[in-house]
């Protein structure tokens, strides 16, 4: 036996029985959720635990107070919020932004849709960035004071997200009428479907499925705290004053990587109720928050780093482990172990396996065959192999109940490629924190790079115009019912509309461009520029009645009174290079437009 063989055959007996306990450790939760559901099933027959959607859309609304944290999301956060102002159902809400001084695209963007949308608010962050997102959340939260003061008015929930979030249209309103109740609240965040091949992506995906549909649930049942996940995050304002009133009016603290988690374990700890709302389906969409993660090896590594810096290094060093909550801690900390332990199990399978292919199939022994086989019979072994099967299928299970079977199928074999992601993480965090600790230097704000989904993404999540314009307080319910009922066939509503004089033009293309998710252009001669109307010959332009008006930051912004099409699309791109900016134009406006213009 060789060198390398006696030093597999030393790590496999510790090794295995790290895994059968960690197993043992999972098995506890998928119980739990099992006990659970066995009761609800048992006690309800038929009778739903949780309610439908009558008791929070029937709620009276609080006015609720939307944060957003930027650092350069200049090329996010205004179709982010193009998108979600236009998808929510929630009437009392605004959106307050945060930004640095020294972030002039992103304020850029910001203040273009401060312009567009009266419920957005921005807040300036007086130093320099990047700081930490709590540093950067504890001024947006000093500017909701100061615009309270201004107004005279009072913001009674908080609620967090990032810029590339896609926010459920119902997930306020679940907030608002949990509030009631909780002061936090966490709705579940899911990664938007990826291709099969996007391994990293993929990654999130099968975690955050088995996060929330096992983890989240069985620490609610236990009484353990709920780690925000610092999007779809309700506050009530009591929790925040609570947390302000203990740390110097800092609601976050700025040097805490993690600031979402950190906030859950002191609401916890200061006695606020918390819950988190069990994965559920609403006209066949997740009730979630959605987002896309990072697909490239690098930039999940920088993610996770930041992660395992807060959750295992920075909340160890600052809150110890408490005995109400060891359990939760060790679970949350035992990847520091864990992981690397995974990685190695994933090394001596290969060995095995290369040194039993190695041996050409033959039925003799291999150097280790007979130690192996000793060892394998033993039952700590036999454990392993159990609980790593049933681990497998849990997973699976909870994938494919958020992605479909398809995508579930393969989440065995993402597994393998998440254990050295992971493992590549922890150690780069405990290198950062040592050396941060050793030169005495504060942790920065790992930044992770955003992308927004397409259009196509968008349109699921795509609200009826109707319920644009009667929340938008166009239209009155009662006008909108008797304008369906004279609706003609293959006449659109808007134009119904327009017809019956109960809508303006202008007021219907203000609807559909929140709808679409378009920005709404108001042109005359003056705003065409030249090198813009260049760019698309005069013949297609006539065509497709569009107006080509401006070119900036490598974009074609053009102007139609119609909906863009792929047919449409296609023939704009197959003339430029340049991205294509669609905006919405009344019919009107484009009239006078094209006969000034002639």
């Amino acid at each position: 036996m060789s060198w390398l063989d006696n030093w597999v055959v030393a790590c496999l007996v510790p090794l295995a029985v790290w895994m059968v306990a960690s197993g043992l450790d999972d098995l506890t939760l998928d119980l739990v959720c099992l006990f659970q559901w066995l009761r609800g099933w048992v006690a309800g027959r038929g009778q739903r635990r949780w309610p439908g959607r009558q008791e929070p859309e029937s709620a009276p609304e609080k006015r609720i107070a939307i944060f957003v944290p930027l650092w350069r999301e200049d090329q996010v956060i205004g179709r982010m919020l193009e998108h979600n102002l236009a998808a929510i159902h929630y009437r009392d809400y605004e959106v307050f932004l945060g930004a640095y001084p020294n972030d002039p695209a992103t304020l850029a963007a910001a203040n273009e849709a401060r312009r567009r949308s009266a419920r957005v608010r921005l807040v300036m962050c007086p130093h320099d960035g990047p700081t930490s997102k709590a540093d950067c959340l504890n001024w947006i939260y000093q500017g909701m004071l100061i615009e309270e003061e201004r107004r005279g008015i009072r913001f009674e929930v908080v609620v967090l997200h990032d810029a590339e979030d896609l926010i459920h249209p119902e997930s306020l309103r679940w907030i608002n009428w949990l509030t009631d109740h909780y002061e936090m609240v966490q709705i579940p965040v899911l990664p938007l479907p990826t291709p099969l091949r996007k391994l990293t992506h993929g990654v999130y995906c099968d975690e955050f499925a088995e996060f929330q549909s096992r983890d989240l649930p069985a620490r609610q049942a236990l009484g353990g705290f709920i780690p925000s996940c610092g999007v779809g995050a309700g506050y009530a304002r009591r929790a925040l004053e609570k947390l302000a009133r203990t740390a110097a009016n800092c609601v976050f603290d700025p040097g805490c990587l993690t600031e979402d988690y950190d906030v859950g374990l002191r609401l916890h700890r200061l006695g606020c109720r918390q819950v988190f709302v069990p994965l559920r389906f609403l006209n066949g969409k997740p009730l979630a928050t959605r987002e896309l993660f990072p697909e490239r090896f690098r930039n999940a590594l920088r993610q996770r780093t930041r992660w395992a810096l807060g959750i295992v290094f920075q909340s160890w060093e600052k809150h110890g482990w408490g005995l109400r909550q060891w359990y939760w801690l060790w679970r949350d900390r035992k990847g520091l172990v864990g992981i690397p332990a995974s990685c190695l199990a994933n090394l001596l399978f290969f060995y095995g396996l290369g040194t039993w292919l190695g041996s050409g199939l033959r039925a003799e022994p291999w150097p280790l065959a007979r130690v192996a086989a000793e060892v394998a019979a033993s039952w700590v072994f036999g454990a392993t192999l159990f609980l790593l099967l049933l681990r497998s299928g849990v997973r699976i299970g909870c994938v494919a109940r958020a992605y479909g079977w398809r995508f579930a199928l393969a989440a065995p074999l993402r597994v393998v490629w998440a254990n050295w992601l992971n493992c590549f993480a922890t150690f780069s965090a405990l290198r950062s924190y040592l050396h941060a600790r050793l030169s005495r230097r504060p942790l920065v704000w790992l930044k992770t790079e955003h992308r927004y989904p397409s259009r196509a993404a968008l349109m699921c999540y795509k609200r009826r115009l109707g319920e644009i314009l009667v929340g938008s307080g166009c239209l009155e319910p009662e006008q909108l019912e008797a304008a369906l009922s004279s609706q003609p066939p293959q006449v659109l509503l808007g134009a119904h509309l327009v017809r019956l004089r109960v809508l303006s033009e202008e007021a219907l293309y203000e609807a559909l461009s929140l709808q679409h998710n378009l920005p709404l252009a108001r042109l005359g001669s003056a705003q065409i520029h030249e090198s813009a109307a260049r760019v698309v010959p005069a013949e297609l332009a006539r065509r497709w009645r569009v107006a080509p008006f401006r070119v900036e930051r490598g974009e074609l912004h053009v102007a139609s009174a119609d909906l863009p099409t792929e047919e449409q699309e296609r023939e704009l791109h197959a003339v430029t290079g340049l991205r294509i900016r669609f905006h919405l134009i009344t019919p009107s406006n484009l009239g006078l437009l094209e006969r000034q213009l002639r």
